[in-house]
């Protein structure tokens, strides 16, 4: 028995997925009347293949992941959603996260019904290991951890995470959703091979396709079974998997390293203005920064049609505002607004 079977909930251990006939069918295009599709082609008339393989054949060979160790769902918010339905029963089990994070992992955790234990990141957003592991009891079954973390951009050092799976009994997510601005390097190659891990990207960042909803878990085959085997049937639409593979041609370095210059010279100039207290270091392609009064800077930057995300009630994040890095131009718009603002 693995160490994953034990954390499975019994009866997803027990599921009998969904299947087409398609599945049975290996053959060449055949006359398709198992679907209760329309027969009049427009492009879409068809369902599209429930098991993605041309777009992670795509992604795998782009990543150099095996298609075997892939998942992909409806953004990550989709795998996010599943680790709490394969291995959480609601009403009992819990997951510890940190704070401040991503919001989606309590929202998702409630929808489950499945109990938060919450740790409080320090005051430079660094990670107590003990602190962490110190939150499980023994119905933990999942730790959720964003590397590097929304909203406050750092990323947590490798050692530290394969600390935590190693200690650790349970599930381990790291969401890797803005890796491809850090040079801390990624957790996916590891994810193939330990057993508790699970590493969640997403096409929507330095890839540019948020508009598209592509998420990716990468882990070992058997956890990739198990989302497999419990997502909906159809959960990527043809046009978004047709789209998303015409863009994975694209190169992307050009992009990401524009972006991660632009956050840099925003690091330097913002703590220029008076009213910024503290621009907290970011592996990621936004800035976390606490100013003297957010919610009023915030207010002012709308009026300026300039929209940003306001931090001020997240748990220590009082007065900070998360700033995307945008393009030169909009940077550059931002800094004037800024200026403007100390007059006012």
């Amino acid at each position: 028995m693995s160490r994953i079977t034990p954390l499975v909930r019994p009866n997803i251990a027990a599921l009998a997925p969904y299947s087409t006939a398609r599945d049975e069918y290996d053959g060449p295009i055949g006359i398709f009347l198992d679907a209760n599709e329309s027969p009049y082609q427009n492009g879409y008339n068809r369902y599209p293949d429930p098991h993605q393989a041309v777009l992670k054949a795509k992604i795998g060979a782009v990543k150099g992941i095996p298609v075997e160790n892939l998942f992909l769902g409806n953004g990550s918010d989709e795998a996010i959603d599943l680790i709490f339905r394969i291995f959480c029963e609601p009403g009992k089990d819990n997951a510890v996260i940190m704070a401040p994070s991503y919001g989606m992992y309590g929202v998702a955790a409630a929808i489950n019904d499945v109990a938060v234990h919450s740790v409080q990141l320090d005051e430079n957003f660094s990670l107590d290991t003990e602190a962490l592991l110190g939150a499980c009891d023994e119905h933990t079954k999942v730790i959720y951890l964003c590397s590097p973390n929304n909203p406050s951009g750092n990323a947590f050092p490798k050692k530290q995470l394969q600390e935590i799976c190693d200690r650790f009994a349970g599930i381990v997510v790291i969401d890797e959703a803005y890796i491809d601005f850090s040079t801390k390097g990624t957790m996916a190659v590891e994810a193939r091979e330990r057993e508790n891990l699970v590493v969640l990207q997403t096409l929507s960042k330095a890839r540019a396709m948020a508009g598209l909803r592509i998420g990716l878990a990468i882990s070992n085959r058997e956890i990739i079974h198990y989302m497999s085997n419990v997502k909906y049937p159809y959960n990527l639409s043809r046009p978004a998997m047709e789209k998303a593979l015409s863009l994975l041609d694209q190169k992307i370095d050009e992009e990401v390293s524009t972006i991660v210059n632009e956050r840099d010279r925003l690091n330097a100039v913002l703590p220029r203005f008076p009213f910024v207290k503290k621009v907290f270091p970011s592996d990621a392609n936004f800035l976390l920064a606490r100013v003297d009064d957010a919610d009023d800077l915030y207010n002012y930057l709308l009026e300026k049609g300039i929209i940003v995300r306001n931090r001020n009630k997240v748990p220590g994040c009082k007065n900070c505002l998360r700033l995307t890095v945008g393009l030169p131009a909009e940077n550059d718009a931002l800094l004037n607004a800024l200026e403007q603002y100390t007059t006012v």
